[in-house]
């Protein structure tokens, strides 16, 4: 049955581990002292987090994405080995010291569409140096999108400038024929067809001015820091105050585990090689059970009959 075989198994191991406590013991103290040996002496490692909000141009022409450049290209742009080289090239590392090898493997970023943000993760090995790489990174992107940012921000206000001397100066021709009109509409006996002509052309003006003050303040709104602006941190970097990596409790508990495993494997394989050298391989079974199997199977051979 199922049952007996797994207690014969079981009881067959107490037995080896009561006869090679030696070694189960010293295998298990070797790996846990090196567990936590590394756990010790492991370098510290922090984690820095800070949410970037790629920059936006409002007057963007309709149908097109108002962000300096496409959510998904600048995540791209972040995972380039030429971008994260150009931070360490800032921050005055090689990218073959161990600060470099650890900004390119902890380089984490997470994008979230929706709310228009990236996640971006550094570690270091002090507190003050995740921040660092955290900052360089950000003011290494928003230095490339100032730049691509310029020609759009800088043709945006030209437009608006002119919009705004378009508007002064249909105010100012509004102003004259109002004036113009306003006498003869005064006279005793006005002329019919100029004052007609007159209002259409005053009407036409008011017309062209609410239009410019419409355009002109669309666009105002449109550059304001609701709608335009820069690449900037939704909020400050937030560094932990503890360090994320080692994990000791984790380490010393996945020691211990591991010790458990290989010293059972080290006590029955030293018992192995024991009953090999004793020259008691493949002897009669040391339990019970075993036993009366085998005894069974020799009194059944006994008692056949032999061949004639």
């Amino acid at each position: 049955m199922p049952m007996e075989h797994d207690e014969i198994y079981l009881i067959d191991l107490w037995r080896v581990l009561r006869r090679e406590w030696r070694w189960f013991v010293a295998v298990l103290v070797v790996v846990l002292g090196l567990a936590i040996f590394f756990a010790q002496a492991a370098h510290s490692r922090w984690e820095a987090v800070a949410w970037i909000r790629p920059g936006q141009l409002g007057p963007a022409p309709a149908g097109e994405d108002p962000r300096v450049e496409p959510f998904q290209r600048v995540i791209e742009r972040m995972q380039t080995v030429e971008f994260q080289e150009g931070v360490l090239h800032d921050l005055g590392i090689s990218p073959r010291s161990r600060e470099g090898h650890l900004y390119r493997g902890s380089f984490d970023l997470s994008p979230s569409p929706y709310a228009g943000l990236l996640k971006l993760t550094l570690r270091g090995y002090s507190p003050q140096q995740a921040r660092r790489f955290v900052q360089a990174t950000f003011d290494h992107l928003q230095r490339l999108h100032e730049g691509l940012m310029a020609e759009p921000l800088g043709l945006a206000q030209a437009r608006l400038r002119q919009a705004q001397a378009q508007l002064r100066d249909a105010t100012a021709e509004r102003d004259r024929l109002r004036d113009a009109v306003a006498p003869a509409h005064s006279t005793a006996a006005p002329n019919r067809q100029d004052l007609l002509l007159a209002s259409m052309v005053l009407s036409s003006s008011n017309q062209e001015v609410r239009g410019l003050q419409q355009v002109v303040g669309e666009l105002e709104a449109r550059l304001t820091a609701s709608y335009s602006y820069e690449t900037q941190m939704a909020w400050p970097v937030y560094v932990p105050d503890h360090a994320v990596y080692p994990n000791r409790l984790l380490i010393w508990g996945a020691g211990l585990v591991l010790g458990l495993g290989l010293g059972l494997v080290a006590a029955v394989a030293r018992n192995a090689y024991r009953r090999r050298a004793a020259g008691v391989w493949g002897a009669a079974p040391s339990t019970p059970a075993l036993r009366a199997y085998a005894q069974g199977e020799r009194s059944s051979c006994e008692r056949s009959p032999a061949p004639r």
